[in-house]
């Protein structure tokens, strides 16, 4: 039966709880934890600690309905070689280079402590878990293999960060036919501006991107009937 996110922007959101994931993105120790990647780089990463206790709730929500859940870790092989050069050089460049040792093992590599998912959002063996080496989730992995054997067709986004992993996975997704509402307040940037400017141009023209919604709703609509 088909559900609806009444207060949702830019107009309601109708979705079928049997035909949507939960898809939370990045919630790693290297973005979301002291000493990570994302602190090394100079950003406060208190943001992005702030929106765990919000993904927690979606992720029980989901969890109550027998929903699909994917979690999402950006890094790459202890090789570097699924690493774009250009990007390696840009993470050297600004101090914190990718494969370089760090408090929590070497730097967005698979496998390493700072790699991991924050232990507060730590996936359920029975979920889905993607290894990203880009931006996007669809990028180079097996997310759209994954949705299509599911019956997924639309999906509740949340995670870090809003203008670049969170972006580029819903734009993957809408040009792939993705029905996408991005959960606000359990989305984060590590500048507050960068949050609110995302989550405008999703929105804009109507829904040119996706949808964007408030955890409160989300997982009220998640738990009725579920």
């Amino acid at each position: 039966m088909s559900r609806e996110l009444a207060g949702a922007l830019p107009y309601p959101f109708r979705f079928e709880p049997e035909r949507t994931a939960l898809l939370v993105i990045d919630m790693q120790n290297d973005f979301c934890a002291p000493g990570g990647f994302g602190e090394r780089l100079g950003n406060d990463i208190a943001p992005a600690r702030a929106i765990i206790p919000a993904i927690a709730r979606l992720l029980a929500a989901a969890r109550g309905t027998g929903m699909p859940v994917v979690h999402t870790r950006e890094g790459h092989l202890p090789d570097l070689s699924d690493c774009p050069p250009s990007k390696l050089q840009r993470s050297r460049r600004q101090g914190a280079g990718i494969g370089d040792e760090g408090p929590m093992g070497r730097i967005l590599i698979r496998g390493e402590l700072g790699h991991g998912i924050v232990p507060e959002l730590a996936p359920l063996p029975v979920e889905i878990v993607i290894d990203k080496p880009g931006k996007g989730a669809f990028y180079a992995t097996s997310l759209e293999a994954e949705l299509r054997r599911l019956g997924v067709r639309s999906l509740i986004v949340c995670g870090v960060t809003t203008h670049v992993c969170v972006h580029t996975t819903v734009r993957e997704a809408n040009d792939r036919g993705y029905e996408c509402v991005v959960v606000a307040d359990a989305s984060a940037a590590f500048d507050p501006e960068d949050h609110r400017s995302a989550l405008r141009m999703l929105v804009q023209q109507g829904a040119i991107f996706g949808w964007t919604a408030e955890t409160d709703e989300v997982e009220r609509v998640l738990r009725a009937g579920g």
